[in-house]
């Protein structure tokens, strides 16, 4: 009797174990549906305008990297081939990263072949380590050097304006460099891939898609936000001679809207041509460089945004490299 009796006492717990187990798995199940959806919610894909065919753009806003523009500053894209898919730019942030990925995915399911990056500053690179899992990274030669010797200067320097924005962010070097040029088959899709002399930086990469016309000229053109030196200004204005010369129709700048081309050069040039001819003067009056950064260029200022941001230190750099002609 006492068997017959504990018998089904046993196996009403074994049932009522049973049942907290299932009960549990339901309300495991609906929490992560609820994170996943917050989280589907909080990282929006990125607005992307479709340029040309298989051809879209992100257009950064023209500002300085803050956690209120969660570093989404420069223009970011992406070309769709029949086999599969390449990026250009990654981004300002590990969370601009994975919305320019939202954005792939709500265009196509090819898989992500290339992110390519057209130079190593951080609004183009922080955004690597969201491609990680399968994608070839592809740069300039000189970019694995640079981003050696900068990235961790960057993740330092940008921590205080961009927050928690730069946690998960890791600098990711190319594994396929550029000297000279190269072309990536996306499927019946071509892209030409140039390495660049010092101009905007010395790993400027600008990417040709073959089929539209469409240059991804990265940092080597700035449309309305003030160009930023952090190379060379007389290889910057050669390279803008020799820019002019490729076959396109339209240009995605690093900054600023997409232009027609080659007609988009003309403001860059006039900048850097009187930024150059005012530092020459300078230096050859014998006016200091803490004096010379304040005026040289100045009367470009009514044509640029972010001009009181960079101008000088724009002025240092080329007087610094002009003095020694």
């Amino acid at each position: 009797m006492k068997d017959h009796i504990c018998k089904p006492n046993l196996f009403h717990g074994h049932y009522l174990s049973l049942a907290l187990v299932a009960f549990l798995i339901v309300v495991s199940s609906l929490i992560t549906t609820v994170i996943l959806t917050y989280s589907e919610e909080r990282i929006d894909p990125l607005a992307v305008s479709e340029v040309a065919p298989g051809v879209y753009v992100h257009i950064g806003v023209i500002a300085l990297m803050s956690a209120e523009n969660e570093g989404a500053i420069a223009n970011v894209g992406f070309v769709v081939g029949d086999n599969s898919v390449a990026v250009i730019d990654s981004g300002g942030s590990l969370r601009e990263g994975l919305r320019l990925i939202g954005a792939v995915r709500r265009v196509t399911q090819k898989p992500i072949k290339y992110v390519i990056n057209t130079h190593g500053h951080p609004d183009h690179v922080f955004g690597n380590a969201a491609f990680t899992a399968s994608a070839i990274f592809v740069g300039h030669h000189n970019l694995p050097r640079a981003l050696a010797a900068h990235g961790p200067y960057y993740l330092q320097a940008f921590r205080p304006d961009m927050g928690t924005l730069l946690d998960g962010v890791r600098i990711v070097a190319p594994t396929l460099t550029v000297d000279g040029a190269i072309k990536l088959d996306l499927g019946n899709r071509s892209l030409t891939l140039e390495a660049w002399r010092a101009a905007h930086t010395d790993s400027d990469l600008t990417v040709l898609d073959e089929a539209s016309g469409t240059l991804f000229a990265g940092d080597l053109l700035f449309v309305e936000h003030v160009p930023v030196l952090d190379g060379s200004i007389r290889g910057w204005l050669a390279a803008i001679d020799e820019l002019e010369r490729l076959p396109a129709k339209q240009v995605v700048p690093g900054h600023g809207p997409v232009s027609a081309w080659p007609r988009a050069l003309a403001a860059e040039r006039a900048y850097l041509e009187r930024l150059a001819a005012d530092c020459r003067d300078l230096i050859k009056r014998g006016v200091p460089l803490a004096e010379a950064a304040s005026v040289a260029g100045a009367s470009e200022r009514p044509h640029w945004q972010l001009f009181e941001a960079y101008n000088a230190r724009n002025a240092t750099a080329a007087y610094s490299e002009l003095e020694w002609e």
